[in-house]
C-alpha cells in the first residue's frame, strides 16, 4: 500500500484510468503517484481530508473521513460536496477514506483550537499543515464531539468541491478556447452556452488532473446552494433496510474463528489461574486461553464459545478498588468537596467578587445533585476481527478513531504502524464508546496467539461491565439574589471533568459574580466519552439549579432565563420558540407539569420542554418540544432526526440509567438491571430549526441530549413540588 506524503493535506488531481482523484494540499506539491494506487486499486491512499474522485461514468465518489454510525454524517459530508461540486447526486457514491495518518484530523483540531482563524491563501497550506501534523501527532481521526460536518464538512469537504469544479472549468476552458467564466456547471456537466458545447465532468476527467490546484478556492454563498440545506435522503439508509448494510459484526473471511471473552469483574484485577476442565470437552471448543486481563474460548461458533466460556471457572488478583461500593464512591465525593472548602479546586471561572457578592446577598440559595456511573449499551455488541499474516495485522471493525486503533494495535503487537491496517464497518451505534482501542487490541492479541483469524465478540454482559463509563459526580451550588430577586452571584464546584474544555460555566447567563471550581477524584474505572461527554451532567446540574434559584426567587422559571439571556439574542431566540412550541403558561391537567431547560454545547444551541404526568405509578413523559439553533442546518431533517435521537438517549438515561459498584465490580449486567427507554413509552417530540449564523454552524449529534434531564426534572417539580437532585428518576418514590 502507497503512502501519501504527509506534506500533503489538500492534495492533488491524478489521471487513472480516466478518472480524476482531487484532494487538498496543505504543502506545495502533487503526490501524482501516491494517489495512483488509490484510485486504481482501492486499496485506499493516504490521503488527509476529504477528495472527490471522478470516473468516465460520470459517476462521483465522494471520499469521506468520518465514521458512519447512524448520524448520517457521510451522506451530509457527500451532500456538502457534490453541491460545491454542482454534482448530480443521483450518481454520487460514498467511501469512507482509510484509517491511515495522513487523515488526521487537521479540521477536528482547528475547529477545535482556532475556529475563527483567516489567513492569507500563501499561509494556509503551512497553517493547515501545522493542524495536521498536531492531529498525526495525536493519532487523532476521530468521528464524534459533532465535529464532522462543522470540522471537515465545513473545511477540506467543501474545499474540494469547490476545487474539483474549479480544476474541470478551467480543463474545458483550454479545451474549447473559451473564458472559464463563460463556462456554468450543473448536474455534473460542462455548458458553454454562446457555442452550444457541453461535456460530462467524466469526459474531462484526465485533463482537469493536469490543471494548478487551487490552495483557497471560493466556496459557495447560501443563496447558491443547490442541495446544501436541503433535505436530501441519505445514502446509507436503502442497505439499512434491506439489510446489505455491513457492520463490523457482519465480516467473515477466509478460516476465521470465533472467540468469546471474559474480563476480572473488578477492572485492574489479573486473571491468576483459570480452571476449564469442563469447557475443554465441549462442542466446537478449539482453544482455552489466559491472556493476563482477560479469559477468550475460541471455537467454531460464537454461541459455542460463550457457552464454553460461561463454564470457565477463574482466580483474580485483588486490585485497587476492589472494596469500593456507590456510597463509599459518592463518600469520596463528599470529603473532596469538603477538603476543598470555600477557595480550594481548580478554578474554571472567576469573575466579579462572588465571595462578596454572595455574603452582601439578600438571600442565598444552595443545592447539591448527583448523578450515577453511566454505560454505552450500543445496540451491536462489542467485537473486532483480525487476522496477523506475513507479519501485518489487518482489522475489521467499526470504530470512531481508526488512528488511535492502528497506534494501539501497533505497539501491543510490537509492529510498526504501517504494518496495521484497518477497515472500518459502518457502527452499530458509537456515543463514545467506539473511541477507544481495547477491543481491537484484545482481538489483535487473540488471533496472534491463536495462529488464524479471529472474530471476537463481546456478550452484553461483558460490555455493560468492561465499559468506558461516563463518570458519576456530585455539584454543588449556591447563588445570591438581592433585594429585587436579581441573580447576583454563582458558585459551583463539582467533580471529575472528563474534558477540561466543556467546564460548566455560564457565560451566556447574565450573572455579573461567578465562581467555578472543579476538584478530581480518583477511581479505579475506566471512564470515556457518553455522547454530549460532560455536558450531559453539568448541564443538568445548572438547568436544575437555575430552576431551584427561580422559584426561590419567586420568577417563572422562563421569565428567569429571558431575564438572564437579555445579552444574548441567539440563546433567547431558541428560548423562546421553544416555550412558543409548548405554549407555556397555559394550563395543564391537574398531576402534569411543564419544564424547561437551555444548553448550548458543540457550537450550537437547545431549549427544550418537557410535559410529564404524575398522575400515574411513575413519571411519564408526554411530549417534548425541543428547538435549536446549529448555525445553519446543512439537512434540516439530519438534524431534526439527531435531535430526537439525542432525547431517547438522555431520556433513557435520566430515568433509568445507573450503573452501580458493589465490590468494585460493576453490579448491572443486561437490558434487565440496565434498561432502555421502550416503545409504548415515548413521548411526542416536536423539533424546530433556526439557521442563526451561516457562517459559524454547530454540531447536531450530541447538543439535542443535555437539556432533556432537566427539562424533565424541573417538569416533575412543577406537577409534585418535589426536586430531583439526584439521577435517575427511577430512584425516587413520587407515589
Amino acid at each position: 500500500m502507497g503512502k501519501w506524503s504527509r506534506r500533503a493535506f489538500i492534495g492533488a488531481g491524478v489521471a487513472a484510468g480516466g478518472a480524476l482523484v482531487v484532494g487538498i494540499a496543505v504543502r506545495p506539491g502533487n503526490p501524482t503517484g501516491k494517489l495512483k494506487d488509490f484510485v486504481a486499486n482501492g486499496d485506499g491512499e493516504q490521503l488527509i481530508n476529504s477528495w472527490v474522485k471522478i470516473a468516465p461514468d460520470n459517476t462521483v465518489t465522494a471520499i469521506v473521513p468520518h465514521a458512519e454510525m447512524g448520524q448520517g454524517a457521510h451522506s451530509v459530508l457527500a451532500q456538502m460536496l457534490a453541491d460545491e461540486l454542482d454534482a448530480d447526486w443521483d450518481k454520487v457514491e460514498i467511501l469512507e477514506a482509510p484509517g491511515l495518518p495522513s487523515y488526521a484530523g487537521a479540521d477536528i483540531g482547528r475547529e477545535f483550537l482556532a475556529p475563527t482563524l483567516e489567513v492569507p491563501n500563501l499561509l494556509e497550506p503551512t497553517v493547515q499543515g501545522t493542524f495536521l501534523k498536531l492531529a498525526d501527532m495525536m493519532s487523532i481521526s476521530f468521528t464524534g464531539g459533532s465535529f464532522s460536518i462543522r470540522g471537515a464538512g465545513q473545511r477540506s469537504i467543501r474545499m474540494a468541491g469547490a476545487a474539483a469544479r474549479q480544476m474541470l472549468i478551467a480543463a474545458a476552458a483550454e479545451k474549447w478556447g473559451v473564458a472559464p467564466s463563460e463556462i456554468t456547471t450543473a448536474n455534473s456537466m460542462l455548458s458553454h452556452q454562446p457555442s452550444g458545447q457541453t461535456a460530462t465532468y467524466g469526459s474531462f476527467a484526465a485533463a482537469a488532473a493536469e490543471q494548478t490546484l487551487p490552495i483557497k478556492p471560493q466556496r459557495k454563498a447560501v443563496s447558491d446552494f443547490k442541495l446544501m440545506g436541503k433535505p436530501i435522503p441519505r445514502k446509507d439508509i436503502p442497505s439499512k433496510v434491506d439489510g446489505t448494510a455491513g457492520f463490523g459484526i457482519d465480516m467473515e473471511i477466509e478460516g476465521m474463528k470465533y472467540a468469546a471473552v471474559k474480563a476480572p469483574p473488578v477492572i485492574g484485577a489479573s486473571v491468576e489461574s483459570i480452571n476449564a476442565e469442563t469447557a475443554k470437552s465441549m462442542p466446537g471448543v478449539l482453544q482455552i486461553l489466559n491472556m493476563g486481563n482477560f479469559v477468550a474460548v475460541i471455537a467454531d461458533g460464537y454461541w459455542q464459545a460463550q457457552q464454553a466460556l460461561n463454564t470457565v471457572e477463574a482466580i483474580y488478583s485483588k486490585a485497587e478498588g476492589g472494596e469500593l461500593d456507590q456510597a463509599a464512591v459518592f463518600a469520596r465525593y463528599a470529603k473532596a468537596l469538603d477538603d476543598a472548602g470555600a477557595d480550594g479546586g481548580d478554578i474554571e471561572t472567576d469573575q466579579g467578587d462572588t465571595v462578596d457578592a454572595m455574603a452582601k446577598a439578600t438571600k442565598t440559595i444552595k443545592a447539591e445533585y448527583k448523578v450515577p456511573f453511566l454505560a454505552h449499551a450500543t445496540m451491536e455488541p462489542m467485537n473486532c476481527t483480525a487476522r496477523i499474516a506475513d507479519g501485518q495485522c489487518d482489522l475489521w471493525l467499526g470504530t470512531q478513531n481508526p488512528l488511535a486503533v492502528r497506534r494501539d494495535v501497533a505497539e501491543a503487537l510490537g509492529l510498526d504502524e504501517e504494518k496495521v491496517n484497518l477497515e472500518n464497518q459502518y457502527l452499530g451505534g458509537g456515543f463514545g464508546r467506539r473511541s477507544a482501542s481495547d477491543v481491537p487490541v484484545m482481538a489483535a492479541r487473540l488471533a496472534k496467539a491463536a495462529g488464524y483469524p479471529v472474530k471476537m465478540i463481546w456478550s452484553r454482559e461483558e460490555d455493560t461491565a468492561q465499559d468506558m463509563y461516563r463518570p458519576s459526580a456530585t455539584s454543588r451550588f449556591e447563588a445570591g439574589l438581592d433585594k429585587d430577586g436579581n441573580l447576583v452571584s454563582w458558585s459551583n464546584i463539582h467533580v471529575h471533568l472528563f474534558d477540561p474544555a466543556e467546564a460548566p460555566t455560564v457565560p451566556h447567563y447574565a450573572i455579573p459574580n461567578q465562581l467555578i471550581r472543579k476538584v478530581d477524584v480518583p477511581m479505579h474505572l475506566r471512564f470515556g466519552a457518553w455522547r454530549s461527554v460532560d455536558h450531559s451532567q453539568q448541564s443538568w446540574f445548572i438547568e436544575s439549579f437555575v430552576d431551584e434559584v427561580a422559584a426561590e426567587a419567586g420568577k417563572d422559571p422562563l421569565e428567569l432565563r429571558r431575564t438572564l439571556l437579555a445579552k444574548a439574542p441567539r440563546h433567547l431566540a431558541v428560548l423562546n420558540k421553544a416555550a412558543e412550541m409548548a405554549n407555556w403558561g397555559s394550563p395543564l391537567p391537574e398531576g402534569h407539569g411543564r419544564g424547561i431547560a437551555l444548553v448550548p454545547s458543540f457550537g450550537s444551541i437547545v431549549a427544550q420542554v418537557a410535559e410529564v404526568d404524575m398522575t400515574g405509578k411513575k413519571p411519564r413523559v408526554t411530549k417534548v418540544f425541543c428547538c435549536t439553533d446549529v448555525g445553519f442546518a446543512m439537512n434540516p431533517d439530519g438534524v431534526a432526526a439527531q435531535m430526537e435521537s439525542a432525547i431517547v438517549y438522555g431520556l433513557t438515561a435520566a430515568l433509568y440509567g445507573e450503573i452501580s459498584i458493589k465490590d468494585g465490580a460493576v453490579q448491572q449486567s443486561n437490558f434487565h438491571n440496565y434498561p432502555m427507554l421502550r416503545i409504548n413509552e415515548m413521548p411526542q417530540v416536536e423539533v424546530a430549526l433556526i439557521n442563526g449564523d451561516h457562517d459559524r454552524i454547530g454540531g447536531a449529534g450530541e447538543p439535542g441530549l443535555p437539556p432533556i434531564a432537566p427539562a424533565v426534572t424541573n417538569a416533575i417539580f412543577a406537577a409534585t413540588g418535589k426536586r430531583v437532585r439526584e439521577l435517575p428518576i427511577s430512584k425516587h418514590d413520587f407515589a
